[in-house]
């Protein structure tokens, strides 16, 4: 079924570096290919063990990927906001998820199926060249995540991923202070006191279940000063 110019296929694709330099018929083919799954905050999207079918992107909402110890706890490494993609690396390896990713509020995801995945990394230059940007940001953002484990203060963690939000364009983050502590490795009453901290500063508003950055370049400040 061929979708019109208004389907949320064909407006995310035509987002993309790549999609212009595809011909007609790919183009088509691909927007009438585009999955799509939806889950309500806190549901599963994709479950760990599942296989790989395609590479997904967020198209509406925010996600977390995170995996569970044998203990129970979680951790959540990273967060998806909308028109971001995530997963690269697992889809050009195939197999199995080897993370779930959960909703951090009512979520689209939009995806490529594996198949069109793989035709275009054999063929499309842009496409291979748009997934290394991808890993290398990928690559980046590992050597924050060890860093910032291993070096930063509790401060630093939130700050940092306040200002990786604020950077999507993102300055009213609906998020939990379990959900943010969980992708910044700390506990709920740990972030809950650095948020506070920030507040009182003038740095942001708490209301329920959001964060509004008001100085995000005080954030980047600290950030700098400590860096």
């Amino acid at each position: 079924m061929t979708l019109d110019a208004r389907s949320p296929a064909r407006v995310f694709l035509s987002q993309q570096p790549w999609f212009a330099s595809l011909d007609g018929g790919m183009r088509q083919t691909l927007i009438d290919a585009m999955l799509m799954q939806r889950a309500g905050r806190g549901e599963l999207l994709i479950r760990r063990g599942t296989p790989v079918d395609a590479w997904w992107a967020v198209l509406s909402g925010m996600a977390k990927l995170q995996t569970e110890g044998p203990d129970g706890r979680v951790s959540a490494f990273l967060g998806v906001l909308a028109g971001d993609w995530f997963g690269e690396g697992t889809v050009l390896n195939g197999g199995l998820w080897r993370y779930d990713v959960v909703a951090l509020r009512d979520t689209t995801l939009i995806g490529l199926p594996l198949p069109h995945f793989q035709t275009l990394y054999r063929t499309s230059l842009p496409f291979n060249h748009h997934l290394i940007q991808r890993l290398n940001l990928r690559l980046g953002q590992a050597m924050t995540a060890i860093e910032a484990g291993r070096l930063r203060s509790p401060e630093e963690r939130v700050a940092q991923y306040l200002t990786m939000f604020c950077g999507s364009g993102v300055r009213k983050i609906t998020l939990s202070q379990e959900d943010l502590g969980h992708l910044a490795g700390l506990s709920r009453q740990t972030t809950n006191r650095v948020l506070k901290a920030f507040e009182a500063n003038g740095w942001i508003s708490l209301e329920f279940s959001r964060v509004d950055v008001l100085q995000p370049e005080a954030l980047e400040t600290l950030l700098n000063d400590r860096g």
